[in-house]
Order: C-alpha cells, then structure tokens, then sequence
C-alpha cells in the first residue's frame, strides 16, 4: 500500500489532556500534508482544529464518555451534541463497559443510539475496548453497535490495552463487510498498520501516523 493510500485509513491522534495549541496546530498541519482521513482530539480542542483545517478535506473528530465510558448517557450527547456543532464530523464515543459485562444490552442499545441522535449526521464510532471484553461480549457489543445506529465499531480508547489483529478480523467477521472498523491502540510501526488493514479494518487511530506513512514512503520509494 502506498503513502497515500495508507494515510487516507488514518485519523492522526492526539488525545493527550497535556496537549498545547501548538501541538494541535501541528497536528493538523501533520494531516493536512500528508493526507490523513481525520484529526482526533479531545472535545476542547473541536473548534481549534475546524478553523486550522478551513475545509482542507480532513475531517475532525473528537471523542465522547471519554476513556472510561461510564458517563451518564446524557453527559455523552451533550458532548457528542456540542463537538458537532463546533463542527465536528465524526464522534469516537465509549461504550458502557460495566453494563455490557453486566449483559444489560438494552441500557448498552439506549446509551449509544442516545449519541448517534444528538451526533446527528456526524459518524459516531463505538469504542468496545476489546481488551477487557471476552469475544461474546465483543460480539454483543458490536451488535448493539450496529442496531443502535452508529457507523462503526472500534477496538481501544489506547488507554487499556490496543488493537489486535484477532480482534479485527473477529469485529469484522460480525459486522459484515460494509460497517466500518476501526483499530486503535499501540498501532506504531508500517507493519502492524497493513496487518491491521488486512484483517479488515477500515481506519486506523494512531499518534504515530506522521511515522507510519513515512515509512510507507521510504518502503516505496527503496
């Protein structure tokens, strides 16, 4: 896979609270210059980004119940709500981890079909943390996903384990071939990228794309 096309599966992170304006500049200076799909940052920083990017064709998203996801459903939309009127267009919400361990699927379908409302038209990504699911709550979770309206599911916050392989391909073996996945978490090198995308994930969330898409450059180019 090429430069372009590989930074066209990424959304360049930066979720870091310590984070000052100008790392945020240069992050969308990052994406602008090489292509990235997204920016994804913390909600503070939504409105920053829109006016860096000015319509440049990368897209801002931000995060929502974020890293733990035992907010209140409607603490989740307001912040979905808000980004998106910041100009927002995509929102990487947690999913409530302790009621989908508990198997209350109901309150876990409400919860996120709460945020796909108030996200409107954004995408709203499902984060399962695969790490600490066991695979039938990884398959559960990513059902609700599915039926309560999002557009995606993907694996990690980053804070509590990262993306694997096994768990790509078991997301995507559920949602079928058109729902987006998205892995994230510890993806740092060109090889784990293309591993990931092979197994059928859709995008990618890593701080280290700047990284990642220059070795694509200099692997294609050697």
């Amino acid at each position: 896979m090429d430069e372009v096309a590989l930074a066209a599966r990424i959304d360049h992170t930066l979720l870091d609270a310590a984070a000052t304006a100008r790392d945020i500049d240069r992050l969308c200076r990052e994406a602008v210059e090489l292509g990235f799909a997204a920016v994804c940052v913390m909600p503070a920083w939504v409105s920053r980004c829109v006016a860096c990017l000015g319509g440049d064709g990368v897209s801002v998203c931000t995060v929502a119940g974020f890293p733990l996801g035992a907010h209140l459903t409607e603490v989740k939309a307001l912040e979905a709500r808000r980004a998106v009127e910041q100009g927002a267009r995509e929102v990487d919400m947690v999913i409530a981890l302790g009621p989908l361990k508990d198997g209350r699927h109901a309150m876990v379908a409400r919860d996120i079909a709460g945020v796909v409302a108030a996200a409107a038209s954004a995408i709203v990504k499902v984060i399962l943390e695969t790490s600490r699911l066991s695979d039938e709550e990884k398959i559960a979770g990513a059902r609700i996903a599915m039926e309560a309206g999002a557009a995606f599911v993907k694996t990690s916050s980053g804070f509590a384990g990262g993306a694997t392989v096994e768990d790509v391909r078991l997301l995507r073996e559920i949602v079928g071939p058109e729902f987006g996945v998205k892995a994230s978490g510890g993806i740092r090198t060109r090889g784990q990228a293309l591993a990931l995308l092979a197994a059928g994930a859709s995008r990618l969330g890593t701080s280290s794309g700047v990284a990642i898409v220059r070795g694509a450059r200099a692997a294609d180019t050697a």
